[in-house]
């Protein structure tokens, strides 16, 4: 089936869920889930294959081993394609707040920080991730990522690129208020156009980020 848009009850699904995180609402609820959100999440995905790859949809549980926050369910289903975790990756979210899509480097394990931040100090590979960032940002992203309250140890703290050394994670986002669009094939041309403002950050990526062993494991 054709990408037509995210369901009638996306948006309310998640605002239920906002309200109760709880399993006994997940199973009263789950057929819409699967119906209104995972399903052309799925479709959305598939859609985009031929130009960016396979993607895939991620599990509604969370982690919550090592939280405090014990609620159950993400507030939130997104999808990603991505060649390796933290080398670059293409991502969408669907939620009670809307759309949400973005790009970079989500996280970052020890030997890929490390080759981000040498990258990052070399005047012309951290220069050319300075530009980039600064299209990105002219036109309507927002630059995220895990960030440091302090420098990175032995770091001039003149340095110009100070700031992007500080991330331990980097990426851009764009987001979108929940409007008609969203439950519509334009919601596709959203995703599409945005992605593919987001190459040459994951090129960037990809070459001196790279992959990581440790997501192998």
């Amino acid at each position: 089936m054709e990408f037509s848009g995210f369901g009638e009850y996306a948006v309310d699904f998640f605002d239920g869920l906002a309200a109760d995180n709880s399993k006994s609402y997940w199973t009263d609820h789950k057929p819409v889930y699967d119906r209104d959100v995972r399903a052309p999440m799925e479709r959305l995905l598939a859609e985009l294959e031929p130009e960016f790859g396979a993607g895939k949809v991620f599990r509604p549980y969370r982690d919550v081993r090592f939280s405090k926050d014990k609620r159950p369910y993400k507030d939130h289903c997104g999808g990603v394609v991505e060649q390796g975790r933290g080398g670059g990756a293409w991502y969408v979210e669907v939620g009670a707040e809307g759309l949400m899509i973005g790009g970079g480097s989500f996280a970052m394990a020890p030997d890929q920080l490390a080759r981000y931040r040498t990258a990052v100090d070399d005047e012309r590979r951290g220069g050319k991730l300075v530009r980039v960032l600064a299209r990105l940002v002219k036109a309507g992203w927002e630059v995220c990522g895990d960030v440091m309250k302090t420098k990175p140890r032995g770091v001039d703290p003149d340095h110009p690129r100070l700031d992007l050394l500080r991330h331990r994670s980097l990426y851009v986002a764009r987001r979108w208020p929940p409007d008609d669009d969203l439950h519509g094939p334009e919601c596709l041309e959203r995703v599409r156009l945005g992605w593919r403002e987001l190459n040459a950050i994951n090129e960037w990526c990809a070459d001196h980020v790279g992959l990581s062993d440790q997501w192998r494991r």
